[in-house]
């Protein structure tokens, strides 16, 4: 069952790529208190994904945080060295923290999870964006076509934020 608004963020440990290696990331302690934009990608390095979906959101951070948006999250079911790598070459760091599912934890636990498999990918996340105040998701656009960017688009993003 997909999540929706009203719905808490799953708390599921993660890891990531820290400034002392390999780290844990609970998502309760990382989603408590603070207003994030969380969107999430089908793959780091894909080309919508790499070429449309991650500058989009980096080209709106400024007005993402004038809205009252504490972090940016971008999401992938990739492993950390793959997203802090991504987090690098594409000057997201420092702007958009990099999150990786890479077992796909939270990916299934939001029922955002997509069958890639025809494609070579396996299970991946469907390309989406959520707005989540506190753990609590206010809202959430998921693409139909993961090829696509227009739902998860930040511009969609800022005008939900608006609205609030």
């Amino acid at each position: 069952m997909t999540v929706k608004p009203g719905d808490t963020i799953p708390d599921i440990t993660l890891k990531i790529f820290g400034r002392s290696g390999m780290e844990d990331v609970s998502t309760a302690k990382l989603f408590a208190g603070k207003k994030i934009v969380l969107f999430g990608v089908p793959g780091a390095f894909t080309p919508t994904c790499t070429q449309q979906h991650l500058p989009d959101y980096l080209k709106s951070a400024n007005e993402l945080t004038e809205k009252g948006v504490d972090k940016i999250i971008c999401m992938a079911v990739n492993d950390p060295f793959i997203m802090r790598h991504w987090e690098v070459v594409s000057g997201a760091e420092g702007k958009i923290m990099m999150l990786p599912d890479g077992n796909a934890a939270l990916t299934k636990a939001m029922g955002l999870d997509m069958d890639g498999s025809a494609f070579g990918l396996g299970t991946r996340c469907k390309r989406f964006s959520m707005i989540v105040e506190n753990g609590i998701i206010k809202n959430l656009e998921i693409e139909d076509n993961p090829g696509e960017l227009k739902a998860a688009s930040a511009g969609m993003c800022l005008s939900k934020l608006q609205q609030q």
